[in-house]
This record gives structure tokens, C-alpha cells and sequence, in this order.
């Protein structure tokens, strides 16, 4: 017998990587996903790779990854992706602390985030 198999939530063209606990926080992973949103995956790769951004190396392997579930899981055409979605959530946050004069503490917090990024394969030029 055993379980249905669950649905697919993306459509027949799309492909999707995660990637969770990367150790930034979500608003700087944020500027390095809308560095890539809408662009086709070359340009995206080459960006990523040239970008000064710490946190650039995260976004590269997660795209990578996309583009390799795209080619070998749903058999769609490396050439003809393009980023259609790159979203950014909030993951744990490790709280530290300092001490600081007269027997006071100072709060460190050291976020984690994640990163989805979909690509999707388009109809001729993107």
C-alpha cells in the first residue's frame, strides 16, 4: 500500500534549490538574491562569481544546485533557464552575550537565514 505521493507545488518547467543555516543575516542574503532575481542563470553565475559579497559563495552552490535538479531530476534545458524566484526567510538566531562594565551584559545576536531560488526554463531568448 503505502503513502500517495505528494503533489508537485512547482510546475512542469520549474526546479527549485534550498539551502538553510547560512550564518548572515537575512537582510544582507537579501541583497545578494536581488542581484540575481529575473536574470538567465550564465548571468546569474557570473555575477555571483565576481561579487565581493561574503555570502555570494552560498547563493553560487544554491543556484548550482538548482540548475543541476533542473537538468537531472525534471530534464529541462540548462540553456534556456533563467532565476524566476529568489526569496530569502529568517532561520534560528543564536543569542550570546558580552560582559560589559559595572557587571552588565551586552546582547550578540548572530542570525542564520535561507535561501529558495526557482528557475524556470523559458521559450527562446530571456
Amino acid at each position: 500500500m503505502g503513502k500517495a505521493k505528494r503533489e508537485r507545488s512547482l510546475a512542469d518547467n520549474e526546479a527549485q534549490a534550498v539551502t538553510r543555516m547560512i550564518r548572515t543575516s537575512p537582510q544582507k542574503l537579501n541583497l545578494v538574491a536581488a542581484l540575481i532575481r529575473g536574470k538567465s542563470v550564465e548571468k546569474a553565475l557570473a555575477d555571483l562569481q565576481f561579487s565581493h559579497k561574503r555570502v555570494s559563495g552560498a547563493v553560487y552552490k544554491t543556484l548550482q544546485s538548482a540548475i543541476a535538479n533542473a537538468e537531472n531530476n525534471h530534464g529541462l534545458d540548462v540553456d534556456a533557464l533563467v532565476v524566476s524566484e529568489a526569496y530569502v526567510g529568517k532561520n534560528l538566531v543564536m543569542k550570546r552575550w558580552q560582559a560589559r562594565a559595572r557587571g552588565r551584559v551586552g546582547k550578540i545576536l548572530k542570525p542564520f537565514s535561507q535561501i529558495t531560488i526557482i528557475v524556470k526554463e523559458v521559450e527562446g531568448d530571456a
